[in-house]
């Protein structure tokens, strides 16, 4: 298989200001082995509980992110990478002032089925 190059990324529509550029995955390029999104979360984003069934791993750019599940809250700082293993119940927000700048890693792909996100 040759290389792929991504020169235009999906822009996943969003009604609370995060702004998500799917490079690969189920709504880009290349399908459902694993997707990879650059996102930026405003201050002030939350979003609902979920409980994936891939794995997510966060690579944090700039700005903070707060993640919490059962064992705790974490605030991931600028070049910390975390691992989220699937199955976990988490919510992930940008309480702070600054925007949060990251990549995201899903595997499988990210798909709004499998993110089984709980009701507000």
């Amino acid at each position: 298989m040759p290389a792929i190059v991504q020169k235009q990324p999906f822009i996943v529509p969003t009604t609370d200001g995060k702004r998500i550029e799917e490079h690969f995955g189920l709504a880009s390029l290349y399908g459902g082995a694993f997707s990879i999104a650059h996102m930026v979360a405003p201050p002030g984003w939350s979003e609902p509980f979920q409980t994936p069934a891939f794995d997510e791993v966060t690579i944090l750019i700039s700005g903070r992110k707060q993640i919490e599940t059962e064992e705790g809250l974490v605030v991931l700082q600028p070049g910390e990478t975390l691992l989220i293993p699937r199955g976990t119940r988490v919510r992930y927000s940008n309480p702070f002032e600054e925007p949060a700048d990251y990549w995201s890693v899903c595997i499988p792909a990210f798909s709004p089925e499998t993110v089984q996100r709980e009701d507000d």
